[in-house]
């Protein structure tokens, strides 16, 4: 599932974008907001399409080498454990995976150069030539080093990143968030796992679905009030050197504080603070710190502040 903190960003995006372009359609800003969310689902499948598309590769090579005019021992008898990984064989396999590229059409047909390139930096690595030469050929291997694969030569991909921000404007603060739910994925995945394992859900059932459409309309709805309120306490700052992304993220900061009764204020606190330092210096992040300290504080002498459930009264 895609995590809160990066629909945390999509709505920051997203309402940074309805408030400096002067949109007066919320209609058209919150479609917008869930085909952003969207996109990042889509990359979530599309990398993992990307290790299995790799390994075809290496298949493909083995093939051409055994046609070659002059063949080697190596060549007739190649080492296909790699083609063969358990885990990479799973997930191609797998029910979710494959609905998903049906209904999508999603491809790497149209970049041979980085699926090559990938290759090439795989089979060079220590932790691929330790895999092919280990004399223990067990399932938690194949993991490991698919694993080591997305962690080291996909994550550190110049060549992947460039064509990333190239198909999608939507991707180019993704990644870091829809990386870790691959990982996680691929983490779960176990020998007697069969083709009907569950992937994971665009949402957490029903209630990150409505966490953001609720933190999105109420941050519109009461934008004119928070920013009042905001105002109240940056009257010491130099506003003039402050950016309204800093503004309208302890905006948002505060309408979840205030609507959502069930998640704990340190808990928004956080998530808000970290997110500030996506966009900004020390400086920045330092002026949300300090400013949503200040608005808590005057939000529960006002009483404004309701939490219900086990330790979050």
């Amino acid at each position: 599932m895609i995590s809160r903190r990066l629909l945390r960003i999509k709505i920051l995006q997203t309402l940074y974008s309805y408030f400096k372009s002067g949109e007066t359609s919320f209609v058209k800003a919150e479609k917008e907001l869930f085909f952003s969310i969207k996109k990042s689902y889509d990359m979530y499948y599309y990398l993992m399409l990307l290790i299995i598309d790799i390994v075809k590769y290496s298949e493909k090579k083995i093939e051409l080498a055994k046609k070659k005019h002059i063949t080697s021992f190596e060549d007739l008898n190649p080492n296909t454990r790699f083609v063969k990984n358990k885990l990479v064989l799973q997930l191609s396999k797998n029910k979710d995976f494959l609905n998903y590229m049906e209904q999508n059409k999603m491809s790497w047909v149209n970049n041979p150069e980085l699926i090559k390139k990938l290759y090439a930096e795989i089979v060079y690595s220590e932790e691929y030539k330790k895999f092919m030469s280990d004399e223990k050929d067990s399932y938690s291997s194949h993991k490991n080093i698919i694993i080591s694969i997305f962690k080291k030569q996909i994550a550190e991909s110049e060549l992947l990143d460039q064509i990333l921000e190239e198909q999608s404007i939507f991707w180019n603060s993704d990644f870091e968030s829809v990386f870790t739910m691959i990982i996680r994925t691929l983490k779960k995945f176990k020998k007697k796992d069969e083709s009907d394992k569950k992937l994971m859900s665009l949402y957490n059932k029903e209630e990150d679905l409505e966490f953001v459409k609720t933190l999105f309309r109420k941050s519109i709805d009461n934008y004119g009030k928070n920013i009042k309120l905001i105002e109240k306490f940056t009257k010491s700052w130099d506003i003039d050197r402050i950016s309204f992304i800093d503004f309208l993220l302890i905006e948002i900061a505060v309408s979840e504080i205030i609507e959502f009764e069930s998640i704990p204020v340190n808990v928004s606190l956080n998530e808000y603070i970290e997110i500030s330092k996506l966009y900004g210096s020390k400086k920045n992040t330092a002026f949300v710190n300090g400013i949503l300290d200040k608005i808590v504080k005057y939000l529960r002498k006002e009483k404004m502040i309701k939490k219900t459930g086990r330790g979050l009264i």
